[in-house]
């Protein structure tokens, strides 16, 4: 009965990564424009190291919510960060690592629509 939701109904956390400064800004950017414009419902935060270290109660809501798909950097790092904030990741979510992955990869990952027809204007 508690089966886990499917990958496209977990919610995603977008994280900017604006302290760190470990993710291609490129990378960034155009992840955050592919999630923007499929019109997938997800919530940006500026840096989950900060919320973490500050055991921003915003996490734990996350939490709650079940198993999150979060694009940050590595999954490790982002599972400690939860568990620091006293806000397991829910079994289940998933870390999208835009540190080691493409935009194309992270958009294909989380079943965005391909960049084929968008190039700017």
């Amino acid at each position: 009965m508690s089966d886990p939701k499917p990958s496209s109904a977990r919610p995603i956390l977008y994280c900017r990564c604006a302290y760190a400064q470990v993710v291609p800004e490129d990378v960034k950017d155009e992840v955050l424009a592919r999630l923007a414009d499929s019109g997938e419902p997800f919530e940006a935060v500026s840096d989950l190291c900060e919320m973490a270290a500050r055991k921003d109660p915003a996490l734990g809501q996350m939490a709650a919510e079940g198993p999150l798909r979060v694009v940050a950097c590595h999954g490790r790092a982002v599972k400690w960060l939860f568990h620091h904030a006293d806000a397991p990741l829910a079994e289940g979510s998933e870390v999208l690592n835009m540190r080691e992955d493409s935009a194309e990869g992270i958009a294909g990952k989380l079943g965005l629509p391909s960049e084929g027809g968008g190039g700017g204007g």
